[in-house]
């Protein structure tokens, strides 16, 4: 447990809570250990990352759940497309009021802000200033 906590850069604790509430799956060794398959990575990598989109764990599971089917009904689509739909509603929401303030930086400011985000924010932020210009 503690080398994929590493890993997947989360806590024991996590690990255990997510186990625990079916998050994610491990298997039993004859002595009682815990043993995740490297799916669990994924799964872990995929849980943190909806996290830093304030998906509910609820949510976060029906994900998991929807990505290891391999059967998918149009209800499930539907319910996915809906919720895609309302992220990005949020995000246009976010974006109206982040203009503005991107709009008063001067360009070291921008510079640095650039600095702190991943290529896909930065990119994001560059695409904002341009629009604002």
């Amino acid at each position: 447990m503690g080398e994929l906590a590493n890993l997947a850069n989360v806590s024991k604790r996590t690990i255990d809570y997510y186990t625990n509430i079916g998050l994610i799956q491990a298997e039993r060794t004859k002595s009682n250990y815990r043993m995740y398959s490297e799916d669990v990575l994924a799964d872990l990598r995929f849980i943190e990352n909806c996290k830093t989109m304030h998906i509910p764990l609820d949510e976060i599971k029906r994900k998991l759940e929807l990505r290891s089917t391999t059967v998918m009904h149009t209800k499930d689509v539907e319910r996915q497309i809906d919720t895609v739909s309302q992220q990005i509603k949020q995000l246009h929401n976010e974006i109206a009021v982040l203009l503005p303030l991107i709009n008063h930086l001067n360009e070291d400011q921008k510079i640095d802000l650039s600095k702190k985000l991943n290529i896909e924010g930065t990119t994001l932020i560059k695409s904002l200033v341009s629009l604002t210009n």
